[in-house]
């Protein structure tokens, strides 16, 4: 009778350790009782908070995503160059930037300067915001102290605009500003129209808002409140505003340890 065939074949397969040899022995060491040496990095110590939660977009959407900035950016564009004028940037006092396009869209009207300033425009994003762990959708301006003109400069628009309630200047050349190139003022207002384009189609999928944390900065003094090393003071090296995780260092037997955590696990000090 011919032989069956086994399941596995043990020649292939050989679980037997007599064979390991003292020096292989000595590869393995278990004994934590001292250090003798400088390990070549730091180990960072995970705390049991999970797997990075940080997904990877899926390419399909990501491409939906694409064609959609593309459509917008093109569209902007042309409704730009149907458009009169060039556009330039005034410098204005922090936070003052929606009061001056106030002021000065009131004195365009006022000095009969219509023919001559024609729009201007404080470009805006939404921003998820992060305070005490909560998540809030904010909307800031793009150039925090900037506002878009356009405009034909002449000496009478100059004046009209450089003398507007809280501006103090034109961008570029004190009497000869340089004005923007195409280019640059349609990214300056690409994130409020993609953001008006997602409003309009609700639901639609559109790209990640960026990501603010107000409680914690890098170099910031904190105290664990969870986990093992609770009560332990830390100082915050690294955050990941997308995944609401932060990485900081501490000292631990007397060097210093990197450990990475989540926002609630940790207390300003």
């Amino acid at each position: 009778m011919a032989d069956e065939e086994t399941p596995f074949d043990d020649t292939e397969l050989n679980l037997d350790l007599s064979d390991v040899s003292a020096e292989d022995d000595l590869q393995i060491n278990l004994d934590l009782g001292g250090i003798e040496e400088e390990p070549e990095a730091e180990p960072e110590i995970q705390l049991g908070f999970g797997a990075d939660e940080e997904e990877q977009p899926e390419v399909e959407e990501e491409s939906v995503l694409d064609d959609d900035s593309d459509a917008v950016r093109a569209q902007i564009r042309g409704e730009l160059e149907s458009k009169i004028g060039d556009w330039y940037v005034v410098h204005t006092y922090s936070g003052m930037e929606k009061r001056v396009k106030q002021n000065l869209d009131s004195r365009v009207k006022t000095l009969n300067m219509e023919d001559f300033i024609f729009e201007t425009v404080v470009p805006t994003e939404d921003v998820v915001e992060i305070r005490s762990g909560t998540k809030k959708t904010v909307t800031r301006t793009v150039l925090p102290g900037y506002v878009l003109v356009r405009m034909d400069l002449t000496d009478d628009s100059w004046s009209a605009v450089r003398h507007t309630p809280s501006v103090t200047g034109f961008v570029g050349h004190a009497n000869d500003p340089v004005p923007l190139s195409l280019d640059e003022v349609v990214e300056m207002l690409l994130p409020a129209a993609l953001a008006l384009k997602a409003d309009k189609e609700g639901g639609r999928p559109q790209r990640k808002k960026k990501v603010e944390l107000v409680d914690f900065q890098v170099g910031d003094s904190v105290m664990l409140t969870d986990g093992p090393f609770t009560g332990v003071h830390a100082t915050i090296t690294e955050i990941n505003t997308n995944t609401s995780r932060l990485k900081a260092t501490l000292e631990f037997m007397g060097r210093d340890t990197p450990v990475d955590l989540t926002l609630d696990q940790v207390q300003k000090v």
